[in-house]
C-alpha cells in the first residue's frame, strides 16, 4: 500500500508549526481553493502559520474504507515527515472523512482535532443502497463500533459539516451525537447543499477558522 504526502507552508511556518493533514489533498486544493483560504486566515490572524500535508492514496476505495494498514501507514508517514509532537489536525470529505476518523480511533495520538465533511458512515440498516460498495461490511463494522463505544478514548475537538439535502445527513447527525456523548467537543453544522465540492467549500469558509483556533490555540 502506498500513499503520497506533499507539504506546503502557509505563512512563516517552521518545523515546529502545526500541520493540517488533508486527505484527497490535491483535490481539495483544486476544487475548493484550500490554499488561498488558509493564506487568508493566516494574513488576517485567524489561524497560526502552519504546514499543510496533502495526502494522495494509491487506491481511494480500498484505503479510505476503514483500512487498518492505511491508517497505520498514514500515521507512520506523518510521524516521519512532520514529527510526533507537532499538533496535527485532520481534514477529509466523504470517504476521506471516514478515513480521518478511523485513523484517529486506531491511533488516538494521530490528530489533535478532526474536521469531517459529509462522512460516509454507512450502516446496513440505514444504507441498503450502498451495499454494493466493495468494503461496505468493513465500514459498517467500524461505524458500529464507534457508535456503540462507551467513551472516546482520547476525545479531540471535532467539527462535522453535512448538507441537509444529502442522503447521509442522518448518519452524520447520529455520529455527532455519539461523539459528543463520548466526551468530544463537537461542532455540528448543517446547511443547504449537496454531497459536492461547492458545498464543502462553503463549509470551509464558514467553519475552518474557528476549528483551527480551537485545535491550535
Amino acid at each position: 500500500m502506498e500513499l503520497t504526502i506533499r507539504l506546503r507552508e502557509i505563512g512563516s511556518a517552521s518545523g515546529a508549526s502545526p500541520v493540517l493533514v488533508v486527505l484527497d489533498g490535491p483535490e481539495y486544493v483544486r476544487r475548493t481553493r484550500l490554499l488561498p483560504i488558509l493564506r487568508r486566515l493566516v494574513e488576517t490572524h485567524e489561524a497560526a502559520p502552519h504546514r499543510v500535508a496533502l495526502v494522495t492514496p494509491e487506491d481511494r476505495t480500498e484505503t479510505y474504507s476503514a483500512s487498518t494498514p492505511f491508517a497505520r501507514e498514514l500515521v507512520a508517514a506523518l510521524d516521519e515527515l512532520v514529527g510526533r509532537r507537532v499538533r496535527r489536525a485532520g481534514l477529509g470529505a466523504s470517504l476521506g472523512a471516514l478515513a480521518v476518523l478511523h485513523a484517529h480511533r486506531l491511533e488516538p495520538r494521530a490528530f489533535a482535532g478532526l474536521f469531517l465533511q459529509s462522512g460516509s458512515y454507512f450502516r446496513r440498516r440505514t444504507d441498503p443502497q450502498e451495499t454494493d460498495f466493495p468494503r461496505f461490511s468493513r465500514v459498517d463494522r467500524f461505524v458500529g463500533i464507534v457508535l456503540n463505544a462507551r467513551d472516546g478514548s482520547r476525545p479531540v475537538p471535532t467539527t462535522i459539516t453535512c448538507a441537509l439535502d444529502e442522503e447521509n445527513y442522518g448518519n452524520n447527525a447520529v455520529l455527532a451525537q455519539a461523539l459528543a456523548a463520548q466526551g468530544y467537543a463537537v461542532d455540528f453544522h448543517a446547511a443547504r447543499g449537496n454531497h459536492d465540492w461547492p458545498t464543502w467549500r462553503r463549509a470551509l469558509d464558514a467553519h475552518l477558522a474557528p476549528f483551527l483556533q480551537r485545535v491550535w490555540r
